[in-house]
Parts: structure tokens; C-alpha cells; sequence
């Protein structure tokens, strides 16, 4: 008998594989498998949350090495950024000694839960060999016109003291601190996403069936993409263009006002001409402090103010006023909007709000409408009425009828709106890759050349933020040489959003040491796509789409020959636990309900926690922690350990070769061993991991039950089990194939299925109901009760006999007769 203590055999087991190298992957696959999980921000102590995450693609890794593949299965930290720099600003300690430090101790975590990564390919998004090529990416959006500098409102966290973009904004509040969100306007770098909104749209074709449906939702509802009309308006007061974007140009001739946004690039020039200037401004303030999301709330009172200036009508040349309202948004069309209160609701309630006209232009069913006894727009399509020479067209031949005359006057036409943005990268703050740009007072905004990358983020003392960048007043950084006119020079002071840290890491673990360019191609197209990618669902309007957009550059560039960088998402669920006051919340530090890793498998060892985290629910819902739970996945592991230890001479002696079964109760044994090698074989590869633990477990009683120890079927069933079990429990099943001195299981081949194990023998049997035969089923003859019952219920002649019947007793003769008692 074997003596087992979970966490030293499991001491022992990741000493053995490090030693061995055996998750190291080759530096050129053959046959390859690249398994990758988001790289997390270095928190420090790391808890179940996170290890759940690790724990499935560490299934995953392991089960296609035993399949044969040439795994890569990598690992690093996502460095730079906010979390890492509040935390340090919080503890009074310089952002790069807090970050090492929690990578340190991150490190240590997932190596005590036996994650088989390979950890000679991790990396630091902080370092500068890593981030020299974040900034040569910079540089090559720069140079392909996709990167540009332009002075904008945008979101400011005042908590934070650095602007943010729209995806990093919930609920119109920072993401990181919870802090409204309001606006500023400064000079910010761009990346032109929206250049490639139409095709990270189209190539979403490559992902359908392989991405979850929601993220793949998500995305395209972040991207917004609008068919419609751009019309040009000009303003009565001065030769400006005032462009507006519409779904409705139908409805054009019922324009009575425009409504622009406040933050709007043109409202310095509008409040300029203003003779309301000191109210627009005022307005224009109070909107700023507004979030988005309470500016535009459906069931709020819609405000503005009159700029006391007008448009010209485009078609009829009528005088048009010009609103500003804070429910307009300038990021958004053209942040410009028609109001036709006519046909639309919410310019129905602005028009009543501030007594201006409202037209009906549109007509349904021939039935005139009574402006004066509206008590709302009518929005649906109809026949135009009241509009010109477009007068008794339907909504659809007046649509395209009014795009051709648009063009042809040269007054607009039909055209594609974004709800996208393009990516506002610059932040405010130390803790990032500084941007490689150089300010000459001659030459403008220079590239710093590559030869001179990285350009080093200096160990500055103060680095707090103060709502401009902490660079700016480090006389060592910021001051240089124009590489053009070789003049003094300031650089850039802002640093790069993380996201853009993000944006490209999964192609630096493929040759990480690489200091001569970004990454070999060839090695990269050796191992791209990545084949199974997983991380949470909260990244799909982020960083799935930046990372898109980003590896779409880079194969317009030659860089890679895919289109896409995953070829498979799932997106995990999150680990849940009561709180102190008894509410189920995520579990986290800041909750107060986190299982610490370093806790757990020092108490009761990583293999219980990576069997109970797959075995709770489906992967990719929520679960709850509970004791109950853990106590039921170590007392499988004890169950296992324990059946092999009284049968270690059989196990050890057994060949991968099924002897024939010799009896009903053998075949029936290697017939439950192999539909279980193929479920769990199944479930592993679809995300099904509780489903494959639950099958083990009944395996596992199978064994348990089975009364012929000594036969052979019965030890081949063991040497099929384990191998199973090392994906989930991978330090028992290493101690227990240990004892066969056949090396690691690791290299020990998946099971192969033998079909001929498999085969249903199929039986015909009679129900009776009541005392009478009413049908016969056809039934796989080792079919339980409750299948049998399911069949005959579904079958034709019997069902109308048992359909809202009572059953009150069931009798089942296996493979001869199923008989029901029932009554009314």
C-alpha cells in the first residue's frame, strides 16, 4: 500500500517537470497546438478566480500532448497600466518594484496548482525589450497613416487623472475606480480602427461557430455599423458645412430644427458667432460633467439651448435653427442630428419642450395625420407626402430616389456610419510604454527612428498623477534632438494605453528573445492562429477587437498570412463566494472572499482545487465556492488513490492492449471503460470538463463494483482511467503511473478507441400498460430504466396511453418487457 500526502507528491511531481523541461515547446512545430489563456495583470496573491482560468487550458495543453502535438502553451504579465501604478501610488512604492513583486508571487501560485506552462517564452509587457516593439508598432501605424494626433474632447477619470477610452468606460464610469466619467479636451494620439471596421466585421465569417455567438454580437453592435443618407446643412450666419447622418432621409422635408453636440469640434466657432456665447458656454460646461450614459437615458427630459443661429435647409431652403443638447453626442454619427418630430420620438419631445414646428412628411395607410392631436411621432415607413417632387413615393423608392438627387447636387448621398471610434491610446500617466514621438518647433511631430528604440521609460521619482503626464517634468526624458534638423526637441510626454501592450503579446511568445525584429514570420506562421483562446466575456468590446485590429495591420504588412489571430474563443465564467455579510459576489481581495492559492494547496493540495473548479458547473457559467464542493472533489481524488493502492500489481503489470472480455459483466465493464474514453475525449475538446469529471466518477463507482479484481479487463480499465484523469489531476496521476516506470504520463499516448467496444446491441421489447401490450420499443439491450421509460414514452402507440396518465408504478425486466401501472 501506498502512502499519499496530496500536497508533497504534488512538490515532487512539479520539481520532476521542471527539471525535465517536459512543457518546454520546440522552436518549430510539426504538429502544432498553441493553447493560450489572457495574460493577467500582476496582482500579487492569486486566488481561484484566476486559477480556474489557468486550470482549463492547462487541461487542454495537457490532453493534446498526450494526443501528440507540439503544445505551446506560454505565459506572461501584462505589466504596465493602471492597476499596477494605483497600487503602487496606494502603498507608497515605485510602480516597477510593486509590479515584480506580485510576479513574483503570481509565479509562484500557478506553479503550486501545476500549470504546465512553458516558462522560457514569458514575458513582461514592462520591459524593454518587449515594449521596443510595442513602440515599433506605433511607429508603423504612423508611417501607414494609422496613427495620428488631433486635439478632441474625450473622457477624463478624475479619480485616475488620465483620459480613457470608450471601451474602458461602464455604465459612464471608469472601469478601474468606478469614478464618473467626464470630458476634456486635449491633444491626444489616435489609432485609426474605424479604417478597418469593415473588415473586422467581414472576417467575423472565419470565427461563426467558433467564437461564442454573444462576443461575436457584441462586437458587431460595438461597431454599429449604419447604411443611411449623409446631407450637408449650411450654416445661414457664415460658409460652414454642418453634415448630418440619417437612416430616415425621407423624412428630410420634415426637418423644423438642428440639434449639434456640445463637445462638437465646431462649437468654438458656433459659440464664436453666437449671440448667446456666454449661455453656450456655460451649457457646454455643465454637459462635460455629465456621463454619457445620463445624457443619453431614454426616459430623460430632452434639454438644450438655442444658439441663436441657423441652417439653411438643403432642399428647400427654408431657415432652419440650431440647438445644442447634451443628448446629442459628438462621437457619435456626425455628432449633428436633424430633428424631425414628425417622425421621431425624441425630437417629438424636444420640439414640444421648446414650441417648434413639427411637420408630417410621411404618411401610413393614406390616413392623414392632425398635427395638432398628436401625442406622439409616428416613426413607421410609409408614402412621402409634403416633400416636393418626391411626394407619393414609398419610404424605400424615396430613400434611394433622394441618395441619387444627394449625389448629384452635390449636397450628399448615401453613405456608412460607425458607432466605433477610433482608439485613443494616450494616457496621462507614468506607468507605460512612452510614446516614440519627438516635438520640434521647426519640423513638427517627428518618428523617432527604429534604430533608436526603445525609447526608455526613466525611473522617475515623481510620477504621482496630476492631470498631465508626470513625463513632462522629467528634464532627463523629455528633452532630446530633433533626429531630423538635430535641434533641441521635447518628446512625446504621454504613454500608451495598455490595451496596445495587449494588442500583439500572443506573437512575441512564439520568439521572445528575438531583439532584431518584432518576431521571426516564419516561426509565426508556424504556430498562428492560436488555436484555443480563453479568458473573460468583459474583453470582447476591448481587447479582442484592439487585438484584431492590430494583427489585421500586421497582415496587410506581410507579417502574418492570417486573417484572424484565434481561431477558437471561450470565455470563462467567474468563481463566486459568500461574503462575511452572507452576499454572493465575485470573489476578489476587495470583497473580502478570496480562497488564496498559496492557502488552499498548502492545506489540502492543487489537484482537489483543479477537480472541484472543472467539476462545479459548465466553464463558461458562474459558480459558487463552497466547503461542500471541495470536500466532494477530494473525496473522488481519495476514492482514486485508494482503488489503485489495492491494486497496484495488476495495474502495474497491465499492457495498453484490451484483453477479450470473457464474460457478460467484462463486456459490459469495457464497454462503459471506452464510452467513457470517448466523452471525456468529446467533453474535453467542446469545453465540457464538469460533464468529463462527472463521467470519470461514474467510471470510477463502475470499478468500484466490479467484483472480478483479478481479471484483465479490469486492470486495463484502471490504465484507461488514469490516463484519463491527468489532464484534471495531473500530481496523482503522475505518482500513480509512477509506479509503472514507464516515464511521465506526459508522454504517455491518449487512449485510442476501440470501435468494436462500442457497438449497441439492440433488443425489441413490449410495453405493457395496465396488463395489455400496447407497442413494442426498440432498446439498446444494456439501456437503463430511465431511457427505457424516456423511449416509451416517445414512441407513437404506447404515448397516447401514458400521456396525462399518472404513473404510479414502473416494473422493468432488462432487454424482455417495461410494464406501467397508471391511472386517470
Amino acid at each position: 500500500m501506498k502512502e499519499f500526502n496530496f500536497p508533497e507528491i504534488e512538490k515532487k511531481w512539479q520539481k520532476f517537470w521542471e527539471e525535465k523541461k517536459l512543457f518546454k515547446a520546440p522552436v518549430s512545430p510539426k504538429n502544432k497546438m498553441y493553447v493560450l489563456g489572457m495574460f493577467p495583470y500582476p496582482s500579487g496573491d492569486l486566488h481561484m478566480g484566476h486559477a480556474r482560468n489557468y486550470t482549463i487550458t492547462d487541461v487542454l495543453a495537457r490532453y493534446f500532448r498526450m494526443k501528440g502535438y507540439d503544445v505551446l502553451h506560454p505565459f506572461g504579465w501584462d505589466a504596465f497600466g493602471l492597476p499596477a501604478e494605483n497600487a503602487a501610488i496606494t502603498r507608497n512604492i515605485h510602480p516597477k518594484e510593486w509590479t515584480f513583486k506580485n510576479i513574483e508571487e503570481s509565479r509562484e501560485d500557478i506553479k503550486k496548482m501545476g500549470i504546465s506552462y512553458d516558462w522560457s517564452r514569458e514575458i513582461f509587457t514592462c520591459k524593454p525589450g518587449y515594449y521596443k516593439w510595442t513602440q515599433w508598432i506605433f511607429l508603423l501605424l504612423y508611417r501607414k497613416g494609422l496613427a495620428y494626433r488631433k486635439k478632441a474632447y474625450v473622457n477624463f477619470c478624475p479619480s485616475c487623472q488620465t483620459v480613457l477610452a470608450n471601451e474602458q468606460i461602464v455604465e459612464g464610469r471608469c472601469e478601474r475606480c468606478d469614478t464618473p466619467v467626464t470630458k476634456k479636451n486635449l491633444e491626444q494620439w489616435f489609432f485609426r480602427i474605424t479604417k478597418y471596421a469593415d473588415r473586422l466585421l467581414e472576417d467575423m465569417k472565419y470565427l461563426e461557430g467558433k467564437w461564442p455567438k454573444q462576443v461575436l454580437d457584441m462586437q458587431r453592435n460595438w461597431i454599429g455599423r449604419s447604411e443611411g443618407t449623409k446631407i450637408i446643412f449650411k450654416l445661414k450666419e457664415k460658409d460652414i458645412n454642418l453634415p448630418v447622418f440619417t437612416t430616415r432621409i425621407d423624412t428630410i422635408y420634415g426637418v423644423t430644427f438642428l440639434v449639434i453636440a456640445p463637445e462638437h469640434e465646431l462649437m468654438d466657432e458656433i459659440i464664436k458667432l453666437s449671440p448667446e456665447r456666454d449661455k453656450l458656454i456655460k451649457y457646454r460646461e455643465k454637459t462635460l460633467m455629465k456621463s454619457e450614459i445620463e445624457r443619453t437615458r431614454e426616459e430623460r427630459k430632452k434639454e438644450g439651448i438655442f444658439t441663436g443661429l441657423y441652417a439653411v435647409h438643403p432642399l428647400t431652403e427654408e431657415r432652419i435653427p440650431l440647438f445644442t443638447a447634451d443628448y446629442v453626442l459628438a462621437h457619435y454619427g456626425t455628432g449633428i442630428v436633424m430633428g424631425v418630430p414628425g417622425h421621431d420620438q425624441r425630437d417629438f419631445e424636444f420640439a414640444k419642450m421648446y414650441n417648434l414646428p413639427i411637420k408630417i412628411v410621411i404618411q401610413k395607410n393614406g390616413e392623414p395625420k392632425n398635427v395638432d392631436s398628436m401625442d406622439g411621432a409616428m416613426e413607421e415607413y410609409g408614402v412621402m407626402v409634403n416633400s416636393g417632387e418626391f411626394t407619393g413615393l414609398s419610404s424605400e423608392e424615396g430613400i434611394k430616389k433622394l441618395n441619387e438627387y444627394l449625389r448629384e447636387k452635390n449636397l450628399g448621398g448615401y453613405a456608412v456610419s460607425y458607432k466605433i471610434r477610433d482608439w485613443l491610446i494616450s494616457r496621462q500617466r507614468y506607468w507605460g510604454a512612452p510614446i516614440p514621438m519627438v516635438h520640434c518647433e521647426k519640423c513638427g511631430i517627428v518618428p523617432v527612428p527604429e534604430k533608436d528604440l526603445p525609447v526608455l521609460l526613466p525611473e522617475v521619482v515623481d510620477y504621482l498623477p496630476k492631470g498631465k503626464s508626470p513625463l513632462a517634468s522629467s528634464e532627463e526624458f523629455i528633452n532630446t534632438i530633433c533626429p531630423e534638423c538635430k535641434v533641441k526637441a521635447k518628446r512625446d510626454p504621454d504613454t500608451m494605453d495598455t490595451f496596445v501592450d495587449s494588442s500583439w503579446y500572443f506573437l512575441r511568445y512564439v520568439d521572445p528573445q528575438n531583439d532584431e525584429e518584432i518576431f521571426d514570420k516564419t516561426l509565426v506562421n508556424k504556430w498562428l492562429p492560436v488555436d484555443y483562446y480563453i479568458g473573460g466575456i468583459e474583453h470582447a468590446t476591448g481587447h479582442l477587437i484592439y487585438a484584431r485590429f492590430i494583427h489585421k495591420v500586421l497582415y496587410d504588412e506581410g507579417l502574418v498570412n492570417t486573417p484572424e489571430p484565434f481561431e477558437r474563443l471561450f470565455t470563462q465564467g467567474m468563481v463566486l463566494r459568500r461574503t462575511d455579510e452572507g452576499n454572493v459576489e465575485m470573489m476578489s481581495k476587495r470583497a473580502g472572499n478570496a480562497v488564496r492559492i498559496r492557502d488552499f494547496v498548502k492545506e489540502r493540495g492543487a489537484d482537489i482545487a483543479r477537480v472541484y473548479t472543472l467539476f462545479a458547473g459548465p466553464p463558461d457559467q458562474d459558480f459558487e465556492w463552497t466547503d461542500e464542493g471541495v470536500k466532494g472533489a477530494e473525496r473522488f481524488l481519495l476514492r482514486v488513490k485508494r482503488i489503485f493502492n489495492e491494486n497496484i500489481e495488476i495495474f502495474i503489470n497491465i499492457t495498453d492492449k484490451p484483453p477479450a472480455p470473457r464474460t457478460e459483466k467484462e463486456k459490459a465493464l469495457i464497454k462503459k471503460c471506452y464510452k467513457t474514453l470517448k466523452k471525456v475525449t468529446e467533453d474535453i475538446e467542446n469545453f465540457r470538463f464538469n460533464t468529463a469529471v462527472a463521467s470519470m466518477m461514474e467510471f470510477l463507482n463502475n470499478l468500484y463494483v466490479f467484483e472480478d479484481k483479478k481479471s484483465g479487463i479490469f486492470a486495463h480499465c484502471l490504465y484507461i482511467f488514469i490516463k484519463l484523469l491527468s489532464p484534471f489531476a495531473p500530481h496523482l496521476a503522475e505518482e500513480i503511473w509512477s509506479w509503472r516506470n514507464e516515464g511521465s504520463i506526459l508522454t504517455a499516448n491518449w487512449p485510442s478507441v476501440f470501435e468494436e467496444f462500442l457497438k449497441e446491441e439492440k433488443v425489441i421489447i413490449p410495453v405493457q400498460i395496465n396488463g395489455k401490450i400496447r407497442g413494442q420499443i426498440e432498446i439498446n439491450i444494456d439501456a437503463d430504466e430511465k431511457e427505457v421509460i424516456e423511449i416509451a414514452k416517445q414512441n407513437k402507440n404506447v404515448s397516447k396511453y401514458l400521456n396525462e396518465k399518472n404513473i404510479k408504478k414502473v416494473h422493468y425486466v432488462r432487454g424482455k418487457i417495461i410494464s406501467f401501472v397508471v391511472s386517470d
